[in-house]
């Protein structure tokens, strides 16, 4: 079975003009719903706004004139960011301007799925394979659920296996981080 990649598309709603493009960072953060814009990982997992970095989606060592422009730039994680890095091949898509649902896509594990061939390419070169984004979708879920349950009064056994599970889920992400600094 699969999962839709997103539910929520992110869109560029910042008008203002600066001339440091590290100074979007806030709107940016709110028009990707604090999530990477790659891989719709939620910043909370990875530190929050200030861990999280600004990617051009056209590199403005190639670009110079983009280096500022709102429309060029991409909430993202470190990871994916250090990985696309300077490379501007025209199969990277723009998560703003793009239905990333229509390009990949979550395997019931959490593993990002490419269905195209943009997709492909971009797995690869950014690395979203990796177990990392399987492991915060999962936890961004079951936070999600937690959340929703939260309206119950009266804890139920629906509510204290979620929060078993993402007492689980959080252990396998902390392992993982531990074993892969």
């Amino acid at each position: 079975m699969s999962h839709p990649f997103r539910t929520e598309q992110p869109e560029r709603n910042c008008d203002k003009k600066y001339s440091d493009y590290k100074r979007y960072k806030s709107n940016l953060a709110i028009d990707f719903h604090q999530k990477c814009g790659y891989t719709d990982c939620s910043h909370r997992w990875f530190g929050g706004q200030r861990t999280f970095q600004i990617d051009h989606l056209k590199p403005c060592s190639k670009y110079p004139e983009l280096k500022t422009e709102y429309s060029n730039l991409v909430y993202c994680c470190s990871y994916v960011n250090r990985a696309k890095s300077e490379d501007d091949s025209p199969n990277y898509l723009d998560p703003c301007e793009t239905d990333y649902n229509e390009h990949f896509e979550r395997d019931d594990r959490g593993f990002i799925v490419p269905k195209t061939k943009q997709g492909r390419y971009m797995c690869h070169h950014m690395q979203l394979y990796l177990y990392r984004y399987a492991i915060i979708w999962n936890l961004d879920r079951l936070c999600d659920r937690i959340d929703k349950l939260q309206t119950i009064k009266t804890p139920t056994q629906e509510v204290e296996k979620l929060l078993f599970e993402l007492l689980k889920k959080f252990y396998e992400y902390n392992k993982y981080l531990a074993e892969n600094q």
